[in-house]
């Protein structure tokens, strides 16, 4: 919306260009309606925002999960979105186990895999990176990632954060006009603008039958919580279905810039052996590539999710 001042103000008419960013009170709700928040019992819960991210304590991730801890685990991970775990440094098979608590997991041939075929390994120094985008994983699978498992192995001298977006309080957030417009709206979501620009085509090209171009709701619901989410991102979302391509991008630019909110954000400054688990289904992410030429190891297992509604 613009803001313009009132007829007959005594101060000078402006206006702003329509659909940005402005100032003033955010709803910050990290919870869902009618949801109770309840203390955790099995481990230590330090919030690092009001929304989004929680470091957690007395959890060993290299060895089995209770069934008591698993769950209380669970509940955190669905009201903080994601979990950090300090000094893990679990092996391959370790965080493989893990994940393995949330479901089936799942591994992605576009991806350089570590010593374990099934983790994937970021391994960055001065190479580009198309990991510092803000975006969702694999949202043009069908049934995106419930969430994913990353390992740092080893650490730059300085930079290399990863950055969190809690998608519920952006979709809160949107003016009402925008949230009507909206309502059953489907957008495309394709893997190869995500990958193109760093990844040689012909690598690609073998990749397109495989992974066609899918549809997903614009607004999904979680569905665990129920929350309403924003479910679309930079990396992969093309268009908005039977909108005219004009309106289509104005309004995918505006929900784009929902993400770079710092209210809903948190931040994550890694040291080796840290580990983070996230709702892949609820969050959107941003590793900040400012550590060149040092180098950057992360391993990641992803969890396979369910197909957005």
């Amino acid at each position: 919306m613009s803001l313009i001042t009132s007829p007959g103000s005594a101060l000078r008419a402006t206006r702003l260009p329509p659909d940005g960013l402005y100032e003033g009170a955010r709803e910050l709700r990290r919870l869902a309606p009618g949801r109770p928040d309840r203390p955790y019992t099995l481990f230590g819960l330090v919030p690092l925002g009001p929304v989004i991210g929680a470091e957690i304590g007395g959890v060993d991730l290299t060895r089995p999960l209770a069934p008591a801890v698993r769950e209380e685990l669970d509940r955190a991970l669905l009201e903080w979105k994601v979990l950090f775990f300090r000094g893990q440094h679990p092996s391959s098979a370790q965080q493989r186990a893990f994940a393995g608590n949330w479901g089936e997991l799942e591994t992605n041939p576009l991806l350089a895999a570590g010593d374990d075929p099934e983790v994937a390994r970021f391994d960055r120094s001065s190479a580009p990176s198309f990991e510092n985008v803000w975006h969702t994983d694999v949202t043009f699978r069908e049934r995106p990632a419930l969430g994913a498992v990353l390992h740092l192995r080893e650490v730059p001298p300085y930079g290399g954060d990863t950055m969190w977006a809690d998608m519920a309080a952006a979709y809160d957030n949107l003016a009402p006009e925008v949230k009507e417009r909206l309502e059953g709206a489907r957008a495309v979501h394709d893997f190869v603008p995500g990958f193109a620009r760093f990844t040689p085509h012909e690598r690609l090209v073998p990749f397109q039958d495989r992974f066609p171009p899918v549809e997903h709701p614009v607004v999904r619901t979680h569905p665990v919580t129920g929350r309403r989410m924003l479910f679309v991102n930079t990396s992969f979302t093309t268009r908005i279905v039977g909108w005219d391509r004009d309106e289509s991008d104005r309004m995918l630019r505006l929900l784009f810039q929902q993400a770079h909110v710092p209210e809903y954000q948190v931040r994550f400054t890694w040291r080796a052996g840290d580990v983070a688990f996230w709702d892949n289904r609820a969050t959107q992410h941003y590793a900040v590539n400012d550590y060149a030429p040092h180098r950057r190891v992360a391993e990641r297992v992803a969890v396979a999710g369910d197909r957005p509604r």
